[in-house]
């Protein structure tokens, strides 16, 4: 048996610091002579913060409004849908060039008729869209956004590749 592969346990208890002089780590308990952080609670400062300096975050002006991290749907018409026929999902409304990709919200909305038989599988459809497909002689599924296939690469390098 070697010094390295002894399977020993920790045998010591954690230190109580600020327990008196005697104790070792008595009086300032290891954290110096005054200053911020001698203080309690400085570990829980933001990550925005400078040590009291005004940060960057509250110097930069801020822009009215709102933006939200959520993407609205993207919209098609029903007149649009003429032009394809069977069954249309995301896929092939990105192929046709009616929205930007196929990995986005898809909201299907009222404007002219139907006119070909269509199986529409999309996010989103408003009532009078749905109704509109039914009367051509198609059918609506309301399926999720399809997930984008990311490449084993991604992990290692942290860069998104599609599969």
């Amino acid at each position: 048996m070697k010094y390295n592969e002894l399977q020993v346990e920790k045998n010591t208890r954690p230190s109580r610091k600020g327990r008196g002089i005697s104790a070792g780590q008595g009086k300032t308990a290891g954290r110096g002579t005054k200053g911020q952080k001698a203080r309690t609670g400085h570990r829980k400062m933001p990550a925005s913060f400078m040590g009291g300096e005004i940060s960057i975050v509250s110097s930069v002006p801020k822009l009215k409004g709102f933006k939200s991290f959520h993407p609205k749907a993207e919209v098609v018409y029903t007149d649009i849908l003429s032009t394809l026929s069977g069954d249309v999902d995301n896929f092939k409304l990105a192929e046709a060039g009616f929205i930007t990709s196929p990995f986005v919200k898809v909201k299907v909305i009222t404007r002219g008729e139907v006119k070909n038989k269509i199986n529409l599988s999309t996010q989103f459809a408003s009532k009078s869209a749905v109704e509109a497909i039914k009367k051509a002689g198609g059918k609506f599924t309301k399926v999720a956004v399809p997930m984008q296939k990311i490449a084993e690469d991604s992990r290692r390098t942290g860069k998104k590749k599609e599969a």
